[in-house]
């Protein structure tokens, strides 16, 4: 049974942001909706805060970043998320450190896994994340496939003037990989500022509807923010629209969690956060279980319905 908000939404799934360091710097980084906090959870205190979420009602974990492999912690992060026995347990990742760590991962019970990866052009990956690593992610690509991480989604964030014309080549780039697409519309935050929404940001609309009229198959993912899952030629292109505010907020069922252990009702508020650091500190079961209904209490659609 799960836990439901004031608005009738259920809280499925909880989303760790468990460093806000990485080693790219993407031009559009939203980081997550977090703004810069101090510190990092232990794996210990990030096993506590699961435990509690999954005597919630709970079912799925989500570990993000900044880039959650930077943490040399990160095997013993997912053992101990994975020894609850939560139902699903991924890792969103810039790919970067994905070839060394995918059959370990995939050993300590990790299940899937997002690579953030929005151009197969050198120059453009340079562009975007002012690195050179487009070679070693399509490595940690194809390893993450191998070892049986099952979906390796690929998020693509759609840039005017950047990336939008290249759609259908990452699409057959996955669908020979044997991984999903997932074109997501670049999402205004505190940490995404406006002038890179205004230069960049892409209305996908043309683009979902040459997927529509190309699709053999259309589902649509009802507690996963209305999302629409496109089937192609044997290929998947899945699309995340989030200033689509209606369907995006009002289907939301994911609690966060800010790096520095603050419970984050909303992708896009900072301003209700709910501080868990005392209790973890003093291991207090309890009260951890009254700050999470706290923060659910807490949770209402960023835009109304």
């Amino acid at each position: 049974m799960h836990v439901q908000d004031r608005h009738g939404r259920p809280v499925m799934s909880l989303r760790l942001s468990i460093t806000g360091r990485c080693n790219v710097n993407c031009i559009y980084c939203h980081k997550d909706g977090m703004t810069s906090s101090r510190g990092e959870l232990s794996a210990a205190d990030i096993e506590k805060l699961c435990r509690v979420a999954s005597d919630l009602g709970v079912g799925k974990i989500r570990l993000s970043g900044g880039e959650p492999l930077i943490r040399d912690d990160i095997v013993e992060i997912v053992e101990r998320i994975n020894n609850i026995g939560f139902r699903d347990i991924s890792i969103t990742t810039n790919g970067t450190l994905l070839e060394g760590y995918s059959t370990a991962l995939s050993e300590a019970g990790l299940d899937r896994v997002n690579v953030s990866f929005d151009t197969l052009n050198p120059e453009t990956y340079r562009f975007i994340t002012r690195k050179d690593y487009l070679e070693r992610v399509k490595s940690g690509i194809s390893s993450a496939v191998d070892v049986g991480l099952d979906p390796v989604k690929i998020n693509m964030v759609i840039l005017r003037g950047v990336n939008h014309h290249e759609v259908w080549d990452m699409f057959e780039f996955c669908r020979e990989k044997g991984a999903v697409l997932q074109i997501i519309e670049l999402l205004k935050t505190e940490s995404c500022h406006d002038d890179a929404v205004e230069r960049y940001h892409c209305d996908i609309t043309p683009i979902e509807a040459e997927l529509a009229e190309r699709a053999d198959q259309i589902r649509t993912r009802k507690f996963m923010q209305d999302r629409k899952k496109y089937y192609i030629d044997g290929g998947e292109i899945e699309v995340v629209r989030p200033m689509d505010n209606t369907r995006f907020c009002a289907n939301c069922t994911r609690l966060r969690v800010t790096p520095d252990g603050k419970l984050k009702p909303c992708l896009l508020r900072n301003d209700n956060l709910v501080d868990t650091r005392d209790a973890l500190r003093e291991n207090d079961t309890d009260l951890l279980r009254e700050l999470f209904f706290e923060a659910i209490r807490r949770r209402s659609p960023y835009y109304t319905p």
